[in-house]
């Protein structure tokens, strides 16, 4: 037994490093809800790189109505680009993306270069010639550079770029090189990568890395074939690839340019190829890298590309190339939710009178039994954009009295004689404390103790956590609410640090779990809150109305008004805060949900996987909240 118990501490423990990895990654795989595929074209002035999504990964749009997004004359030497392939770097934020430096009309033997390109918005990009004849020795019978690509090679912790060259009258054989940290030029001597068995002409070398095991690489067998074929390797620069048998294209014609990719949140890869004789692009899947069906009946474009690859994006990269490149005729609108990439939860929304931006506060989220410790901030001037201003209070480092389980935060803004405050209160190690900041990105320092550790008297049941504070619009005060299986609420003192705690209640509100939330409209106040589990999918809003901040309470004939959608895969709807557009009666209402789309398959780790959302807040004449519509 004792040996069970330790290695369920090693599993928990392992298991929180995975979570923490992941908390600390830029992009979550189920962020990434769309692709962009660059390729070259053909004919007059083809050879540049163009840009198209999809959001399926089997229909896709062009962008700039097809035409070139990059100058190839201003950024290549030949004047041309051709067989364009774009990586997402390790840091989550930066793309890498590299050409073969090439105009076919000056001859199939007439390049030595290719371009190292560069961007972090995928809209600008700076680049480098890279002309390997001249910057390496022992090239002087260098015919041609073609088709390079990059991958980070984990062992040596660079990314590496290979391609193919054919020097003479020998074969084509694919080289690598590694790229210097800028990724702005090669910062070591090519050398030879795969090593044929029948030592002939081979292209196009496309690698992926597999299930963090074995690279699978994909090639051309020039000359001899013109196909597909696989090999695998536990490591790029062993040498050692293991040669598999017969062809992966699924068509008797010649093909290239192979690029394989994996369909977002799924186990289904896509191999596609160039069929340049036809002047074709085919289309497969395989769920094993190894055995390939064909799905060219399933694929749509606007345009007919020639060698390109496809990189995942997520909804603010996807917004972002439209915004730019306009939104292609056809293109179904874009997921609006989640509003912020990540594992986030709990989520309080302002808006600041001082700088004129709206700011979102959650409870950062990823972290094995809501271990989590610090609490970041994101503005936004429209509730589309969202800007990550970075942790703006760290209790394990911060707070002395709770260094984790930073959870549920609320913030309010108090302005006196045109000088602002940031009242901030939020849970920590089971209980509430309060911070304070002049800005509404912190950084935020903690009063040095909590304001709520203790039960209110006759409380003997539930939890001291998720606050919510509340100015009264009609009466001027200031009240704090906080509670787990009942509710309390106290008005606060002038100082906001501390409480009048002679007028503490508490009260009850059919199916109260937890986070309340509070807020005034036409002299109605509201009160919003979580009924089951934060791990059910079964998580929802209930309210109820009042002619007073402290009850007593009314409650609606049905007052659910979000609940999970499962023909949408949206489950989990719960713990809001409100919103009201400035000098409007426009109002929202922000929540989270589990992560989409594998939440509801984690079991009790969809409590802590959950994702941000923002939905229309609307009322009935009568006061009534009507339904809210959980939305995309």
């Amino acid at each position: 037994m004792k040996q069970i118990k330790i290695k369920l501490l090693i599993v928990s423990l392992l298991l929180s490093g995975i979570q923490l990895l992941a908390q600390s990654s830029t992009i979550l795989e189920k962020d990434l809800t769309g692709y962009l595929f660059a390729y070259f074209g053909g004919g007059e002035n083809g050879e540049a790189i163009r840009f198209a999504i999809s959001l399926d990964g089997y229909n896709y749009y062009a962008l700039n109505t097809n035409q070139p997004v990059l100058d190839s004359k201003q950024i290549s030497s030949a004047g041309g680009l051709r067989d364009p392939h774009i990586i997402r770097a390790e840091d989550g934020k930066t793309f890498y993306m590299v050409a073969t430096d090439m105009m076919a009309s000056k001859g199939w033997d007439s390049n030595r270069a290719m371009v190292l390109l560069k961007s972090t918005d995928l809209i600008n990009w700076s680049s480098n010639v890279i002309n390997i004849q001249q910057k390496y020795t022992g090239q002087e019978n260098l015919k041609r550079v073609w088709a390079p690509q990059t991958i980070y090679d984990k062992e040596a912790g660079k990314y590496m770029v290979y391609w193919s060259m054919k020097h003479g009258d020998g074969p084509d054989i694919i080289y690598y090189a590694y790229a210097n940290a800028d990724f702005t030029d090669l910062e070591t001597a090519p050398k030879q990568l795969f090593f044929p068995k029948d030592g002939k002409p081979c292209i196009d070398g496309d690698i992926i890395h597999y299930r963090d095991s074995l690279y699978y690489m994909f090639y051309k067998t020039e000359g001899h074939g013109d196909g597909i074929k696989l090999a695998v390797s536990p490591s790029l620069t062993s040498g050692k690839w293991e040669e598999k048998d017969g062809y992966k294209q699924q068509t008797r014609e010649s093909v290239e340019g192979s690029s394989i990719f994996k369909l977002n949140n799924s186990d289904t890869y896509i191999l596609m190829y160039d069929v340049y004789r036809r002047k074709e692009f085919h289309f497969t899947k395989s769920e094993d890298l190894e055995n390939f069906t064909p799905i060219d009946q399933e694929i749509s474009m606007d345009f007919k590309p020639r060698h390109g690859s496809i990189v995942s994006v997520t909804n603010a990269e996807l917004q972002r190339l439209i915004m730019k490149w306009g939104k292609p005729s056809g293109f179904p609108e874009i997921n609006k939710n989640p509003i912020i990439a990540g594992y986030y939860a709990d989520p309080e929304i302002i808006y600041s009178r001082k700088d004129k931006k709206y700011y979102l506060y959650p409870t950062s989220d990823g972290f094995m039994e809501w271990s989590g410790h610090y609490f970041k901030t994101f503005s936004s001037e429209n509730l589309l954009d969202w800007k990550d201003e970075g942790v703006i209070l760290d209790l394990a480092k911060d707070v002395p009295w709770a260094r984790e389980k930073a959870w549920a935060p609320c913030i309010i803004e108090k302005e006196k004689d045109g000088v602002y405050k940031y009242y901030y209160y939020y849970t920590g190690a089971g209980k509430i404390g309060v911070a304070v900041s002049d800005e509404p990105t912190g950084p935020f320092v903690d009063s040095g103790k909590p304001l709520v550790d203790w039960k209110p008297e006759g409380i003997n049941r539930g939890a001291e956590i998720d606050p919510d504070i509340f100015h009264d619009p009609i009466s001027g005060k200031d009240y704090l609410y906080w509670g787990n299986g009942y509710v309390a609420v106290v008005e606060l003192n002038d100082d906001m640090v501390s409480m009048k705690k002679e007028t503490l209640q508490t009260f009850s509100l059919p199916h109260f779990r937890e986070a309340v939330e509070v807020f005034c409209r036409n002299g109605i106040y509201y009160f919003l809150y979580s009924e089951n589990d934060t791990r059910s999918e079964d998580y929802r809003v209930r309210y109820a109305m009042s002619k007073s901040p402290t009850g007593p309470m009314e409650i609606p004939e049905d007052n659910l008004i979000l609940a999970k959608v499962s023909e949408k895969g949206i489950y989990g709807t719960g713990h809001n805060s409100v919103l009201q557009i400035p000098n409007t009666d426009q109002w929202y209402i922000v929540y989270h949900r589990f992560s989409r789309p594998n939440g509801i398959h984690m079991g009790r780790a969809a409590g802590y996987h959950r994702e941000v959302c923002i939905d229309s807040l609307e009322f009935s004449e009568d006061g009534t909240i009507k339904k809210v519509v959980p939305s995309f």
